[in-house]
C-alpha cells in the first residue's frame, strides 16, 4: 500500500481518537461532579445546613443575584437618579437576599424535581451524572431534560463541586412562610 493511500486513513483515525478523548473529558467531568451534586441534593432534602454550605459557593450565588439586580435596574423605566441608587444598593441587597435565599429549604422543590423526596429511593451518582451537562468552561450544569437549558451550575473548587449558579425559574425557590 502506498503512503498517499494511508495518510487519509490515519487522519480519520486521529480525528476519531481526538473526538473520543474530548467526549471522554466531558464524561469524566460529569462523573466527577455527580457525587457532590448528589450530596447537595441530599443535604437539601434532609435540610442539612452544614452539608449544604459545603457544596454551595455563596459568593458566586450572591454575585449572580447582584448581576441580575444590576441588569434589571439598568433596564428599568425610572429616572437616572433612581437607577444610580439601585446600582449602589445592589451589593447590600444581594447579600441580604443571599442570606434569605441560599438555604436548603428554599431549594427543596429543585431537589424534589430531581427525585430527592423524603421516603423515596435516592438516585445513584450515575443517574445524577446522566442529568449533568459538561460546559465548555469546565463547569457542569444540571438540566431539566437532556440537551435542555441549565437549571443549576456547578464548578470544581479545590476538588469539591459547588453550586455557583441557579438559572431555573424562581418559582422553584420557596421560602418558608
Amino acid at each position: 500500500m502506498r503512503l498517499s493511500a494511508i495518510v487519509p486513513v490515519l487522519a480519520a483515525a486521529a480525528l476519531t481518537a481526538a473526538a473520543l478523548a474530548l467526549s471522554g473529558c466531558a464524561t469524566t467531568q460529569r462523573l466527577s461532579a455527580a457525587p457532590d451534586v448528589h450530596a447537595l441534593l441530599i443535604a437539601i432534602r434532609d435540610d442539612d445546613r452544614q452539608a449544604f454550605d459545603a457544596h454551595v459557593d455563596r459568593k458566586a450565588l450572591e454575585a449572580q443575584l447582584q448581576s441580575r439586580l444590576v441588569e434589571r435596574t439598568r433596564g428599568a423605566s425610572v429616572d437616572e437618579a433612581w437607577k444610580a441608587l439601585g446600582l449602589v444598593l445592589s451589593g447590600p441587597i444581594s447579600r441580604l437576599a443571599g442570606d434569605l435565599l441560599i438555604q436548603p429549604d428554599v431549594f427543596r422543590a429543585v431537589a424534589e424535581y430531581y427525585g430527592y423526596r423524603p421516603g423515596t429511593p435516592i438516585p445513584n451518582s450515575l443517574i445524577v451524572a446522566g442529568a449533568l451537562k459538561a460546559l465548555p468552561d469546565g463547569r457542569v450544569c444540571a438540566t431539566r431534560r437532556k440537551h435542555d437549558d441549565c437549571l443549576m451550575t456547578f464548578a470544581d473548587e479545590g476538588g469539591i463541586w459547588r453550586l455557583v449558579g441557579f438559572d431555573g425559574d424562581a418559582a422553584l425557590l420557596r421560602m418558608k412562610p
